[in-house]
């Protein structure tokens, strides 16, 4: 895997790591979730689209990357709903007169699961076993 790559992942696995503590915790942080699980999606595209050595778009919607990425990893096609729903969380959820519901924050931390699990599986990613 490349270096640069590997950043990309490190930077999506914090913000996915953020999104399902955060997203445990007692206080209701709805919007902070649903942002840094959006934030991961993004990463893991981007990475992917790294290691392809595909130019990296400076944008935020995550349905425009799994578009460039489709031709390489037709495993990308059933998460379109997800991603076009994550990508609503990019920007304006971290601004006044937008909310995300509790209902939106476990939505959003099923997708960026599964955006994980697939991204992770196409760049070769084993899950670590934790110890007891």
């Amino acid at each position: 895997m490349k270096k640069l790559t590997r950043e990309w992942v490190r930077k999506a696995e914090a913000d996915y790591r953020v999104a399902v503590k955060v997203g445990r915790g007692a206080e209701p942080l709805h919007d902070a979730v649903c942002f840094h699980c959006q934030q991961s999606a993004e990463k893991y595209l981007k990475g992917l689209m790294e290691e392809l050595g595909l130019s990296v778009p400076k944008t935020h919607d995550l349905d425009l990357l799994r578009t460039a990425l489709q031709p390489h990893h037709p495993a990308l096609k059933p998460l379109k709903r997800g991603l076009t729903f994550l990508t609503r969380f990019a920007v304006d959820i971290r601004y006044p007169g937008e909310s995300a519901s509790k209902r939106a924050a476990k939505a959003a931390l099923r997708w960026a699961g599964r955006v994980r699990t697939v991204a992770r599986g196409l760049l070769g990613i084993r899950e670590r076993r934790r110890r007891k």
